[in-house]
């Protein structure tokens, strides 16, 4: 038995003493945490109130509760999978990204219209409102189970000058460097991570426990005028990946002598 004294609603009191049974290592990492009958008993208290506390641990993401299976101490192991963010051009001119035949997809990809909105036409430098083809894709890793959720989002104006952006807008993304580096465009690229909670169908379709951000990645492709033509964004469960930069330095410009 382990006797309650602190201050507080007792449910929370509850969630305390199995947090720090947890963070102590009493409780393992993706061990089965003891049923609820077992806790009753231990902690003495009713059933409603280690209901409560089992939900309030969730919500923290201490706990996964695993249907049929019972209450599971979250993993504090590493991503099962490591995503590198580098692009690499072979000598006959070909884009090749780390991982990038790895990826399957789920299921179709869906191409559409659509608009840019605050967000997309900051990165993209457009107004909202402006014309976009988009292509969504669901991807998963076969090693990992890891899915992943795939947008590619092009404007009228770049696929004026490139029709086959708009002719074809699920290509992969190498295919899209090399159709624009042919046209005659010299590309880099810029991106953006953050963290964040998922939407509802973010965390459906990622299969996300509870408690779970995602990482949001937004690429963009720029031209030699830093135009922008192209954003991906791509997110995917920070429970389940980890992101992996190589970093260069960057020349700096030559200082001009003063006469």
């Amino acid at each position: 038995m382990s006797e309650i004294q602190r201050p507080g609603a007792l449910y929370q009191q509850v969630a305390a003493a199995i947090r720090e049974a947890i963070l102590s290592g009493e409780f393992a990492p993706d061990s089965l945490l003891p049923s609820e009958a077992q806790l009753m008993n231990r902690y003495e208290v009713s059933r409603p109130t280690v209901r409560n506390a089992i939900a309030a641990l969730r919500a923290e993401g201490l706990i996964d509760v695993r249907h049929g299976k019972g209450s599971f101490v979250r993993s504090d192991g590493q991503p099962a999978l490591t995503i590198e963010r580098r692009i690499s051009r072979t000598s006959d001119g070909k884009f090749v990204m780390p991982g990038g035949d790895v990826w399957q997809e789920a299921e179709e990809p869906s191409a559409y219209r659509t608009h840019t909105t605050k967000a997309t036409g900051r990165l993209l430098q457009l107004d909202e409102e402006e014309a976009l083809f988009g292509c969504d894709r669901l991807l998963t890793d076969p090693g990992t189970g890891t899915r992943a959720m795939h947008r590619t989002l092009i404007p009228f104006a770049v696929a004026e000058v490139v029709p086959v952006l708009a002719e074809e807008p699920c290509r992969r993304p190498a295919a899209f460097y090399r159709l624009l580096t042919d046209d005659g465009h010299k590309l880099t690229w810029s991106e953006t991570v953050r963290a964040r909670m998922p939407l509802p169908d973010e965390r459906t379709t990622l299969q996300l426990p509870d408690a779970t951000p995602i990482l949001h990645l937004a690429r963009v492709t720029h031209d030699s005028d830093d135009r922008p033509l192209i954003l991906e964004e791509l997110r995917v469960g920070a429970d389940r990946a980890e992101l992996a930069y190589r970093i260069t330095a960057d020349k700096q410009p030559a200082r001009r002598a003063h006469a």
